[in-house]
């Protein structure tokens, strides 16, 4: 697959990037657990389609010494063990959240008073912020046909 754009390298596409990409260092500083970030935006991807972004998250998160088995269920999280709690609550409201559009209302009040039950109020911000950030990666990235398989790890660090 050849790309539509060239994201990497242009000027204005790099001003975008970088912007979004801020955003990852304002979530750290929130407190939000690293592995729940990973699972975040691993989900979120997947239900975009965004091949892109899940070679890049599914090698860092490995990277960083995410268990194998976790990463292969990610799509299936609800039947899944090995999952915390306070996990589960973050990749149900990723999932609400990227599917705003398919249910009238948006977020549920069981997602959100769910989420709020294992994140303070920093790190609900940081992860509400975190789902709208990589869902706006994942639309640059689909639209523009973005290929997958080549990213290594820190490859934008």
């Amino acid at each position: 697959m050849n790309a539509r754009l060239t994201l990497f390298g242009n000027r204005t596409a790099n001003k975008v990037i970088n912007s979004l990409a801020s955003t990852g260092g304002v979530v750290s500083a929130t407190g939000l657990p690293v592995a729940t970030q990973e699972l975040v935006k691993i989900r979120a991807s997947q239900i975009n389609g965004c091949g892109f972004c899940l070679d890049m998250h599914s090698k860092e998160a490995a990277a960083a010494g995410e268990d194998t088995t976790r990463l292969h269920l990610v799509a299936a999280w609800r039947e899944a063990t090995v999952f915390t709690d306070a996990e589960r609550a973050a990749l149900e409201l990723t999932e609400q959240g990227t599917r705003i559009a398919d249910a009238s209302g948006g977020v549920t009040d069981e997602a959100w008073a769910d989420a709020a039950k294992h994140y303070d109020e920093e790190q609900l911000i940081g992860l509400v912020s975190l789902i709208a950030t990589i869902n706006a990666f994942n639309r640059l990235n689909v639209m523009t046909q973005q290929p997958a398989g080549s990213y290594r790890v820190g490859q934008f660090s």
